[in-house]
């Protein structure tokens, strides 16, 4: 008889499910058809040392990063998509635009904390976000070490993924904001990542009832060749009433006559490093499509 539970632990193709009955259980994947991400609600069947997963219930959001060939499942069913920096880890602005491009895409919220405001540069980095704060997304300056509070509103009634490069303060957040976490990280499946560094796994914390957080390894690349051109461009905030509006309706945004892109950002309503992006992205995407690669 099947059980149903959640995925709050992956390495490779190993898994720990939180079962509904509040039992937790190492599992394995039956069959390689899955593809699965902690978040999901599966159905397992018990096997001798534990269980396998048979089954994976409808996604409301699949968080993850792809290129042509292959993609890294991150986070299913979330909500919120919780990107970290910090004034003294080198800022990729280019990853933390794909980080909000993919959130855009899944209807998630995106909020943008700024760790470590205990640190020389932490002001000039607050700055530097600003332009985030001015597209939409709530700008969260915090000390994770010291004070976390003025990120828990965020989290209240939300299913959040942390992402950031190594080094931001994910860990830090999460032991803050879920005491267990730090003895969960050692004692929760200890066989799931087989003595390796448990941030190379991902993995769930329940906040509450209605609440939890995932923790995700540092992201040095971010593909989003998973997205068609017109759900990147759809991405895009400042740019929903621009796009279409081009004199091509195959525009690539870069140099045709009378482009809304182009001329939005000699206006300064668009970034130029956000319209880069975003003929990159389109570029990735159609890249992918091509049925002669």
């Amino acid at each position: 008889m099947s059980e149903r539970g959640l995925v709050v632990a992956t390495f490779r193709r190993h898994y720990t499910v939180l079962l509904d009955s509040g039992e937790t259980v190492d599992c394995v994947q039956k069959g390689r058809s899955l593809q699965l991400a902690c978040g999901d609600r599966v159905g397992v069947q018990r096997v001798a040392g534990g269980g396998a997963i048979e089954s994976v219930e409808p996604r409301r959001s699949l968080f993850y990063r792809s290129d042509a060939f292959k993609e890294k499942l991150i986070a299913a069913n979330v909500t919120q998509v919780i990107g970290v920096v910090a004034p003294d880890v080198a800022i990729d602005e280019h990853l933390l635009n794909r980080w909000i491009i993919a959130a855009e895409c899944e209807r998630c919220r995106f909020v943008l904390a700024v760790n470590k405001a205990d640190l020389p540069g932490f002001e000039a980095l607050r700055a530097r976000m600003a332009p985030y704060a001015a597209l939409g997304y709530p700008l969260v300056p915090l000390s994770a070490r010291h004070d976390v509070r003025p990120l828990e509103s965020y989290l209240d009634r939300q299913h959040s993924v942390l992402i950031g490069q190594s080094g931001m303060g994910k860990s830090t957040i999460v032991n803050s904001v879920a005491p267990d976490a730090a003895a969960r990280t050692e004692s929760v499946s200890t066989a799931l990542v087989a003595g390796r560094h448990t941030t190379s796994s991902t993995r769930l914390y329940r906040l509450d009832a209605d609440a939890w957080l995932i923790d995700s390894p540092g992201m040095t690349v971010f593909g989003l060749a998973h997205y068609d051109p017109q759900a990147v461009e759809q991405a895009f905030v400042e740019l929903r009433d621009v796009i279409g509006q081009c004199r091509f309706r195959d525009c690539h945004h870069d140099r045709e006559p009378d482009c809304a892109v182009q001329a939005a950002v000699a206006r300064g309503r668009v970034a130029p490093q956000r319209a880069d992006l975003l003929r990159a992205l389109v570029r990735e995407s159609k890249a992918a499509r091509d049925p002669a690669r």
